[in-house]
């Protein structure tokens, strides 16, 4: 395809697709099947590949993330984020009333939910999004436009094309993405987040757009902060113009002619609050008024013109039976509070997460006490507090034994969780055995999760050495398995054999050890017979390891089953040497930094290159860079690695590099 026709339908397909995604997720429409969009959106992202040139600011590519990595520059607000004073009771909001009559006169109030989120500033120009940016302290904020980009309820371009428009939204989770995201991270041993507004702010922070993506996102946009080429007069006409101009506003907005409908409202907020699929926390009334709010004016800190209500958390008091210890996929221990039912905040709950011993201690929580439960964000039932401990039982004390398989369990210093660090823990057993077969580990093509749980519900595989015992025979009578699909499985595996040792290190799933410090470890031991038999001062002489990573390795080489695991493995023909030359080690010493759109290399041959010739690669750039390696559109890296004078190649120069 030729640079015109490139052009031409790089424009058609992103004006089709941010059209299908308007209609998709904000107006609750399709007019296409998932097929097609997908089909779409991959010949976009390919064009704009090949041709980046004619890649546009409204891109709908951007909703999934990509290389870009988010710098956070601060960004100041030519109009004041402000924050809002807090009522808690009717008293206090009729004296908020009071304030507004004595400063503007009667006035006419809208009443609408206060979303938990993180409130975000999104700027057009043109009609086309072009900067979004944190609250931050209300003066000054932080640029994360390239995370905004991948919430799919933010338009890129509007419906009608503003000279200049600057809003103000809320970016939350909803409740049922906030369940999922908790218990993927519970079954992967992660920290869970507390409540999704927390789980909104820690995605939206995040360096690399793909992980925001992932997220699920939503936006509540509530306020014109700057508006070039349209005249309001009144806060509910700016939420219709919101609307019309394709944003998402808060869901429902009530006009109210004085202080007692407002309270009315209120009331009828609080009542079906528990019913949202959105935190709120509590409800807003403002003057509707645009003149009367300029004449009201603001406080140091909060406008004149509005008050945020608070509602009090629900909380009801159960009884403790029993405290359950499930096993993580990581083999983390978490006890479970299991109560007396008790119907909260639209559901009927029995069981909460007590997290860990230092959780229990704190509460002093035993069997029999009565507790307060909530529900944390409305979602996610906890234990807030003991109203009366039962005299007759002590605090409840964590086994010193896996409930699953019966090793000691471990708390290393200065952590708060319980370990089972036994490979051949069934607890462990499925997610330790999808790691090992993923792309980035012992990459076996075939074997994903499905089939992985269905092997071990067959009992054909008890860790990952039995891999290697699978037959063809055996996989072709699982469930949608034929025999050409189970030769294809079968000579996946055989290939991971010849894998260099990294693709092992890496697979056996070893804490604090990624994909990088196992490259290192392969050249460094050159076999894993000397990686096992390595003392942490063996290991900490690798440029790059701590005391942390060398501690994991050591404690994870001494385990008898991680011994019996690595000899199977051997038995059954697995490579475990390096198969990487480190004779020529011209960028020994040097740290590149890989950013922009490479045409000659992928990122991971580019930083393979480097790596294999005694290099090593970062994400950021410091003082400590030695070499900026930049492709096609090149963005804040580069800058900063021209402010910092840090010598920057191309694609050929870096070719020269390594002739």
């Amino acid at each position: 395809m030729n640079a015109t026709d490139a052009k031409k339908r790089i424009d058609e397909l992103t004006e089709l697709l941010n059209r299908l995604s308007y209609r998709y997720y904000v107006e609750n429409d399709s007019d296409v099947s998932d097929y097609d969009y997908d089909k779409m959106s991959r010949e976009l992202i390919g064009l704009e590949k090949d041709f980046p040139e004619f890649k546009r600011p409204d891109s709908p590519s951007a909703r999934v993330g990509g290389e870009v990595e988010n710098t956070f520059e601060s960004v100041v607000h030519e109009v004041r984020m402000e924050s809002l004073l807090d009522a808690f009771d009717f008293g206090e909001i009729e004296e908020f009333d009071r304030r507004v009559t004595d400063g503007a006169g009667a006035s006419g109030y809208i009443v609408e939910p206060k979303i938990d989120g993180l409130s975000v500033s999104l700027e057009y120009t043109n009609g086309v999004f072009t900067r979004g940016s944190t609250r931050g302290d209300g003066d000054v904020g932080e640029d994360i436009t390239e995370n905004l980009k991948t919430v799919k309820t933010i338009p890129l371009v509007l419906t009608e094309k503003l000279p200049f428009i600057e809003v103000r939204g809320e970016v939350y989770m909803r409740r049922d993405v906030f369940a999922e995201l908790v218990k993927k991270q519970e079954e992967n041993g992660e920290k869970p987040f507390k409540n999704p507004r927390n789980a909104a702010a820690g995605s939206l922070r995040q360096k690399n757009p793909t992980v925001t993506a992932a997220r699920r996102l939503d936006i509540f946009v509530f306020n014109v902060q700057r508006i070039e080429g349209a005249e309001i007069t009144g806060h509910r006409q700016s939420l219709d113009l919101l609307k019309k101009l394709g944003f998402v506003t808060v869901p429902f907005y009530t006009p109210c002619k004085d202080i007692k409908e407002a309270e009315a409202e209120l009331d009828r907020i609080g009542s079906i609050r528990s019913s949202l699929d959105f935190d709120i926390d509590g409800a807003v009334i403002k003057v509707d008024d645009l003149e009367k709010r300029k004449k009201l004016g603001s406080t140091a800190k909060f406008p004149r013109w509005a008050i945020a209500f608070k509602y009090p958390p629900e909380e009801k008091d159960t009884v403790l039976t029993d405290i359950e210890v499930s096993v993580g996929r990581t083999g983390i221990l978490t006890p479970t509070a299991c109560f007396e039912p008790v119907f909260l905040s639209g559901s009927t709950v029995s069981r909460a997460s007590l997290h860990n011993q230092d959780c229990i201690n704190a509460l002093g929580i035993a069997i029999g006490d009565t507790l307060i439960v909530r529900k944390a964000g409305d979602v996610i039932p906890e234990v807030a507090g003991v109203r009366h401990h039962n005299p007759e039982s002590p605090v409840y004390r964590m086994p010193s034994h896996c409930p699953s398989c019966g090793a000691e369990v471990f708390r290393d210093e200065g952590a708060s969780d319980l370990k089972c660090r036994n490979p051949e823990c069934p607890a462990q057993l499925l997610r330790n055995l999808i790691h090992f077969c993923s792309r980035d580990a012992m990459d076996i093509e075939g074997m994903g999760d499905a089939v992985c749980e269905v092997l071990i519900e067959k009992g054909l595989i008890r860790d990952a050495a039995d891999i290697y015992r699978l037959d063809a025979d055996s996989i072709s009578a699982l469930d949608r398995h034929g025999k050409k699909s189970a030769q294809n499985l079968i000579n996946a595996i055989e290939k991971s054999k010849q894998n260099d040792l990294s693709k092992l290190i890496f697979a056996l799933g070893i804490e604090e050890i990624g994909a990088k410090a196992a490259k290192l470890l392969a050249k460094h031991f050159k076999n894993i017979d000397a990686l096992m038999a390595a003392s942490e001062e063996d290991i900490l002489k690798i440029d790059g390891f701590g005391g942390v990573m060398s501690r994991k390795l050591v404690e994870f080489f001494s385990l008898e089953g991680s011994k019996t695991l690595v000899s199977r493995l051997k038995e059954y023909g697995v490579n475990t040497e390096s198969l990487s030359d480190t004779s020529d080690t011209r960028f020994a010493g040097m740290t590149f930094v890989l950013t922009g759109t490479l045409s000659m290399f992928t990122r991971d041959e580019a930083s393979e290159i480097i790596e294999n010739f005694g290099g090593k690669t970062s994400s950021s750039v410091s003082k400590k860079t030695s070499i900026v390696l930049a492709g096609e559109n090149a963005g804040s890296k580069l800058r900063k690695a021209n402010d910092l004078g840090i010598r920057v190649i191309d694609e050929a120069a870096f070719a020269d590099m390594i002739k």
